[in-house]
């Protein structure tokens, strides 16, 4: 069964969302961003969701989570819960 490891940053605009992306990508901590700005329980831990598996995340999530490129910011991702950042440290098939 395919497993992978993510990290998240929840928030509630997508503006916000852009904002940190752009951070990030200028060189910004992600762990550090999640445990100011993640609205998410995870952001305690620097937004690392551990491992998981296909289907025990949202559609939209596990959608990004199962095909986007390891260690690359992807988002924002719209979902009922608000706006993530992800990154996927991990996949196996």
């Amino acid at each position: 069964m395919a497993r992978a490891t993510a990290r998240h940053i929840l928030v509630s605009t997508e503006q916000q969302c852009q904002d940190l992306k752009q951070q990030i990508l200028d060189g910004a901590d992600f762990a550090a961003l999640a445990r100011e700005h993640s609205q998410c329980p995870s952001g305690r831990q620097g937004g690392d969701l551990g491992s998981f598996g296909r289907g025990q995340m949202v559609p939209e999530f596990d959608k990004v989570v199962f095909s986007a490129p390891l260690n690359e910011v992807q988002g924002p991702v719209k979902t009922q819960f608000g706006y993530h950042l992800l990154e996927v440290t991990s996949r196996e098939d």
